[in-house]
Formats: C-alpha cells, sequence, structure tokens
C-alpha cells in the first residue's frame, strides 16, 4: 500500500510521459537540440594570465631584493671608511697630533696598512703620510696631514676616499667617494 503512494507521488511528479518512458526503457530526447556544455577548470588563456603576473611579481621582487643587496654593501663601506677614518683621527689625536705619527707602527697589528699614494690633502694643510688601507678585500685611500692654527692647538685633516661601484680590490683612479675629517689636539 505505501508502494502505490509513493509512485503514485512520483507519478504527478515527474509528468505521466516520463513515467511511461521510464517504465518501457525508453531514453528521452530533450525537445532543444543545443549543446549543453560544462565549464570546468580554467581555460589557458587565464593560466597563462596568471603565470605572467606571478613572473612579473616575482621579479620585481627579485630586482628589490639585488637592490637592497647593493644598497647595503654600499653602506657597510660607507661606514668601514667612516670607521677607519675616526679610528685613525683617534689614535693621531691620542698621542698629541704629533708629525712624526706613522699609523703602519700604532695601527698596522690591527689593519692592513701599507704606504702608498692617496687622495689630495687641503690646500693649507701639511702633508703626513698617504696610505692604503686593506679590510674585508676593498682598499681605502687615507691622506693625513695637520696644520698648526694657533700656539699649543694643531688641526689633524685625514681625507679617506674608496670605490663605491666596485666592493673589490682596486687602484685610486677607482675611488668615486671620499669625505675629509679634521679634528683637533693640543
Amino acid at each position: 500500500m505505501i508502494l502505490g503512494v509513493v509512485r503514485t507521488i512520483r507519478v504527478v511528479q515527474m509528468g505521466r510521459a516520463f513515467y511511461e518512458a521510464r517504465r518501457a526503457k525508453i531514453k528521452m530526447v530533450p525537445t532543444k537540440t543545443s549543446k549543453i556544455r560544462c565549464r570546468r577548470g580554467f581555460s589557458l588563456v587565464s593560466i597563462m594570465i596568471a603565470t605572467v603576473i606571478l613572473l612579473v611579481a616575482l621579479i620585481g621582487t627579485s630586482n628589490f631584493r639585488y637592490y637592497s643587496m647593493m644598497d647595503a654593501q654600499k653602506a657597510a663601506a660607507k661606514i668601514t671608511a667612516a670607521r677607519i677614518g675616526l679610528m685613525l683621527c683617534e689614535n693621531w689625536r691620542g698621542i698629541g697630533g704629533v708629525e712624526t705619527y706613522d699609523p703602519a707602527t700604532s695601527l698596522g697589528s690591527v689593519l692592513t696598512i701599507t704606504p702608498s699614494t692617496g687622495p689630495d690633502k687641503p690646500v693649507d694643510f701639511t702633508l703626513l703620510g698617504s696610505y692604503t688601507i686593506t679590510l674585508n678585500g676593498a682598499n681605502y685611500y687615507i691622506t693625513l696631514s695637520w696644520k698648526d692654527v694657533s700656539t699649543g692647538l694643531r688641526a689633524l685633516n685625514i681625507v679617506v676616499a674608496w670605490a663605491q661601484r666596485e666592493q673589490r680590490t682596486s687602484s685610486l683612479n677607482d675611488a668615486d667617494k671620499s669625505f675629509k675629517l679634521t679634528t683637533y689636539a693640543l
């Protein structure tokens, strides 16, 4: 009895013709003859666009990392040059700013210092010496000079030059960055 009720409900729901066709095991053909297309997945164009976007982001990120690394190396070279100049200046001032100061004897155990040609000294200063300091594979060119400002007061000048473009051993002609540091000794 329950089965009869269920069948009656199905007949009402599906329609009489469909029910008859199903009982006779006949396939129904849809009245519209248009193809039904199923779109699943991604098209080749959308995959190519996504690939191009990812490549542009990857190239941009790698360029950013490269230039950040280069800027960090330039900053490290500048900081090293400043520390060398400050160390020489303080060492020279610590011994009274004598005109016989030789950084190779004072700091030769800590740094690799060799006498060589260096950057130009200021016009009104007396040249003490020019040196090359090699540290971490880079050359820093130093010129030491002094001037008596007044009785008992001496100005000590240090010019430091280095090659910013090349982070390898270079010559004074390659030096494209420099700064001057002046201090006074009593």
